[in-house]
């Protein structure tokens, strides 16, 4: 069973600790979860989550994103004062609704913004969601694909209980590790520095505070490269020196659009 909950990066926490559960206790085979967007940035909290799910990453995808403006029926753009919608999906539409002289108002994801909406009633009141939410709570789609650039894209990964490595013959993967580094001077520069001397793409870096202290951090890395490749393995030799803690995530097929130019 698959287990898929995508509505525009319109996410709780509570419903990606749902996700996790799901998978972890056999109840779905796999869940997919947004990362990052090509104009919002990082999808807030996911890369803290992800160490502590205790899945494998074993695919990425790449979806294209589409916002829509929609109110009551009675309703007519002019008269629309507030937006409300997730802070994801409000900051891939910042300038549209500025340039409409509308108020951006944060919810807990966008479909339950479609439904206070379509609940209350009220003319000056819109929300940002998909067409689906539309449909859903018979909403007025005022505008159409409001996103603030057409390449408007969200970066999702699949999620699983078990690991998917793909053989290193079948064509370019993505790497994904957890590590802390050693509290030694420079420890982070000299840690990465194989990866510059072995001509490898790290492409993701993100870092969190463990342990309650500022001094300690762990780090979460996206390698472009098969732990199989001599490169990599030597490259990773070097990291594992300089870490107290290494773990991987996953190896999974790269998609077609990160090689895009």
């Amino acid at each position: 069973m698959l287990f898929f909950e995508k509505n525009n990066c319109g996410y709780l926490l509570k419903t990606i600790f749902y996700l996790f559960s799901k998978v972890k206790n056999g109840d779905a085979e796999i869940a997919m979860i947004p990362v990052d967007n090509t104009v919002a940035g990082r999808v807030s909290d996911i890369y803290h989550l992800l160490p502590q799910g205790e899945l494998f990453i074993i695919g990425e995808r790449y979806q294209p994103i589409h916002h829509q403006l929609m109110a009551i029926k009675s309703a007519k753009l002019g008269d629309i004062k507030v937006a409300r919608s997730h802070p994801m999906a409000l900051g891939q539409v910042r300038k549209r609704l500025s340039g409409l002289n509308i108020t951006a108002m944060a919810d807990v994801d966008t479909a339950a913004a479609a439904r206070k909406v379509a609940e209350r009633g009220d003319p000056t009141v819109a929300a940002v969601a998909s067409k689906l939410a539309a449909e859903k709570y018979g909403l007025e789609i005022l505008m159409s694909d409001i996103e603030d650039e057409t390449h408007n894209t969200t970066r999702f990964l699949v999620l699983s209980q078990t690991p998917q490595i793909p053989d290193a013959a079948d064509g370019p993967v993505v790497s994904s590790y957890v590590f802390k580094v050693r509290s030694v001077p420079s420890a982070l520069y000299k840690a990465l520095g194989g990866f510059a001397s072995n001509g490898l793409n790290l492409t993701k870096l993100e870092s969190y505070m463990v342990g309650g202290k500022f001094t300690a951090t762990q780090f979460y890395a996206d390698i472009e490269g098969h732990p199989d490749d001599p490169a990599v393995a030597r490259a990773l030799e070097e990291l594992d020196y300089f870490t107290d803690y290494m773990h991987l995530m996953g190896v999974y097929p790269s998609a077609a659009r990160r090689h895009e130019r």
